[in-house]
């Protein structure tokens, strides 16, 4: 295939095409067939310059655009080849885009690997996909300016998942050097730059496994604890939902209330996790205690053992807050995401369930780091 030449309009038919606008931002397009091209590049051509091909073309990009959109079926071992050649120029843009064909922890996995800093399906809507691009990529950066922690953190995340699915040893280490990462940042940026980076470039179950890592981070910081419980507590933030990865992704990310099966699946989590971390090593007995009771209550009204008070530990009492909160500011593509105190306001309401000292203790955390 021929790139198409330099012009303003639609995609002709071998799938290239180039915008002659310079005053807007300039994105690159790729993807496995000219019609998936030509529908990506009709959402982005009214608000960017764009440049696109197929992957089954040789790559002709030669200027750096400011993100890249990729739209391709990631089974396809020849899609991913074609990606891998383009790595090098991947690399340069600050955001790279795939819209997935079929959303499963495998692809998404694959999509991180190949250098993803968002992961989206290829139904998005157009309104979802456009805010993505245009912050930040035409406005202020992040306090940092550095997106590698969260895409670091969300590869480890996505590989964990696959590991689960596929029957494959999980990386033990590589997951907790990613949570230690999260730590670093957190302590140098602060919580709320985390929580805006981490809603801003992910998406679903991820986007809250690094939400709630974040956030526990910070409390545990905020409680003052050491430097060996706060390494459990990252590391039971990053597995606590590992469980999840033997849920399909269309429950774990269901817009709206879950039936009563879809329920009862969700529920099995905490002990498919618990299940298959204890026999991996440098899985600590907190962590996996942490993993298996982090959706316990002191009533005993939680799952999957009714535990009461006093067979609820710390760093239990710690994640639970922690996931619920994080569950609740997360930024999902069909509700808007809740304040932060409203949240905080949540948590102050469930009286009897919660430790009331640590949600008390939660506030700075909640409102103001």
């Amino acid at each position: 295939m021929q790139h198409a030449p330099t012009r303003s309009g639609p995609v002709n038919g071998e799938g290239g095409i180039r915008q002659t606008r310079t005053d807007r931002p300039f994105l690159h397009v790729l993807a496995d067939t000219s019609d998936k091209l030509s529908g990506v590049c009709a959402i982005l051509e009214e608000k960017f310059t764009i440049a696109g091909e197929r992957l089954d073309a040789d790559s002709r990009l030669s200027q750096t655009p400011a993100a890249i959109v990729i739209r391709a079926e990631l089974r396809d071992v020849d899609n991913i080849a074609a990606i891998k050649k383009r790595a090098g120029k991947l690399a340069k843009a600050r955001k790279r885009i795939f819209l997935l064909e079929h959303a499963s922890h495998v692809c998404i996995s694959q999509a991180y690997a190949l250098g993803a800093t968002l992961v989206l399906p290829s139904t998005v809507s157009r309104t979802r996909l456009l805010a993505a691009l245009a912050d930040p990529a035409d406005g202020p950066s992040t306090s940092s300016g550095d997106t590698s922690q969260p895409d670091n953190a969300a590869t480890a995340i996505a590989s964990m998942f696959t590991a689960v699915t596929l029957g494959q040893p999980l990386d033990v280490d590589g997951t907790k050097e990613a949570g230690r990462q999260i730590a670093d940042r957190i302590i140098q940026h602060g919580l709320t730059e985390w929580l805006m980076t981490v809603r801003r470039h992910h998406e679903g179950t991820y986007q809250h496994c690094l939400l709630v890592t974040g956030v526990a981070i910070d409390f545990g910081l905020s409680l003052g604890v050491g430097r060996t419980d706060l390494e459990r507590l990252y590391s039971a933030a990053m597995f606590h939902d590992i469980g999840k990865a033997q849920i399909p992704l269309a429950i774990l990310d269901k817009p709206g209330r879950l039936d009563a099966a879809e329920r009862a699946l969700i529920e099995t989590h905490p002990a498919a996790g618990y299940e298959f971390l204890k026999g991996h090593d440098g899985i600590s007995p907190e962590i996996l205690d942490a993993v298996r009771h982090h959706h316990e209550y002191l009533d005993g009204s939680g799952y999957p053992d009714a535990l009461c008070a006093e067979s609820i530990g710390d760093i239990v009492r710690i994640l639970t807050i922690s996931d619920i909160f994080a569950a609740l500011i997360e930024h999902r593509h069909y509700k808007p995401t809740m304040p932060r105190a409203e949240a905080y306001n949540i948590l102050c309401g469930m009286n009897g369930k919660l430790e009331k000292a640590l949600v008390h203790s939660f506030k700075q955390v909640a409102l103001s780091r």
